[in-house]
């Protein structure tokens, strides 16, 4: 089993920064990570993912050339780096893992999840 917690969350002015960051306890049972965020009264969607060999990244189009997601894999921590944030992109944000053995943004490949972390982005 891989436990998977999330840490950077907070309150940004629209068209500033975050950096959110996620730890998996263990990478024996993951091949990648994924974040995903679920706004209020909506559907948990998919934001971006990264292969723990780094060979392959995978985003949303909506927040394609503004979130660069990274690892470091000497400390079992992905990275989330939201740069241009925007009102629509406030939500609760949430790491998982998956065995793969690809990235992908279907939730349902994903075995562990943390408890999230919430983003707010006023206008």
């Amino acid at each position: 089993q891989v436990q998977v917690v999330e840490s950077g969350g907070g309150l940004v002015q629209a068209g500033g920064s975050l950096r959110l960051s996620c730890t998996a306890s263990s990478r024996t049972y993951s091949s990648a990570m994924g974040w995903f965020r679920q706004a209020l009264g909506k559907e948990r969607e998919f934001v971006a993912a990264v292969k723990w060999s780094g060979s392959s990244t995978l985003y949303a189009d909506s927040v394609k050339g503004r979130f660069t997601v990274s690892r470091d894999i000497a400390k079992n921590t992905v990275y989330l780096q939201m740069n241009s944030l925007k009102p629509e992109d406030t939500a609760v944000y949430y790491c998982a893992s998956t065995p793969g053995p690809w990235v992908t943004g279907n939730s349902g490949n994903y075995l562990y999840w943390g408890q999230g972390t919430q983003v707010t982005v006023s206008s």
